[in-house]
């Protein structure tokens, strides 16, 4: 079981004069071979190849859709999916929020790992639990729009000043599946639980 242990716990541009060091762009946007640094939302002017000024204004999406092997869902563009290779033919695939909120695929080439929704819930709150918080679960199921059916376990993990909302379900066939994990806090239901909603909703699987 190394694997399912370690899977477990790892739970655009035109020439506009060089940008200084302190002052660095997060995008760079090429045109003809040209290239100009840029920040979403900003413009510029710039010089086409016949001679012709025009404005350039690079803006940034709402949601972006984000592409596994054998999955994809939606996700805010402003947060980033992060992808680890476990071994033993395991990928996960990580997007946390900056208040603590994620959503963990995990992606399994040599085996089904639905029977690991009990294992991954207890790794995830073995520290809570240690430290005196109460878990309580239940099984559930999540059903996608193209009709596929989801099932594994909804917890909270409950201390003294919060609660703590999981939800681990997968999908397999024979030798290969997925897990999906998330997780949010109740002092932030408010705003993030819409990113849990967009992910579920926009969720594809592909086997």
């Amino acid at each position: 079981m190394r694997m399912v242990s370690a899977a477990a716990l790892t739970l655009i541009a035109l020439c506009a004069g060089s940008a200084g060091a302190e002052d660095l762009k997060a995008f760079r946007l090429t045109i003809d071979g040209k290239s100009l640094d840029i920040d979403a939302g900003e413009s510029t002017h710039v010089t086409l190849p016949d001679g012709k000024e025009v404005e350039v204004k690079l803006d940034r999406n709402d949601f972006a859709t984000f592409s596994g092997d054998s999955f994809s869902f939606n996700h805010p563009s402003g947060i980033s999916v992060t992808k680890t290779d476990l071994g033993e033919n395991i990928t996960q695939y990580l997007m946390a929020s900056a208040l603590g909120t994620i959503v963990v695929v995990q992606e399994y080439g040599k085996m089904n790992p639905v029977s690991l929704n009990q294992l991954m819930l207890q790794e995830m709150t073995r520290e809570s639990v240690q430290a005196g918080a109460a878990l309580t679960q239940q099984p559930t199921t999540r059903k996608l729009a193209d009709g596929k059916e989801l099932s594994g376990i909804r917890a909270e993990v409950k201390t003294r000043t919060d609660t703590a909302y999981f939800e681990i379900v997968g999908y397999g066939l024979a030798d290969q599946g997925l897990l999906f994990i998330t997780r949010v806090g109740s002092e932030d239901l408010g705003t993030e639980q819409p990113l849990i909603d967009k992910f579920w909703e926009s969720l594809k699987v592909k086997m």
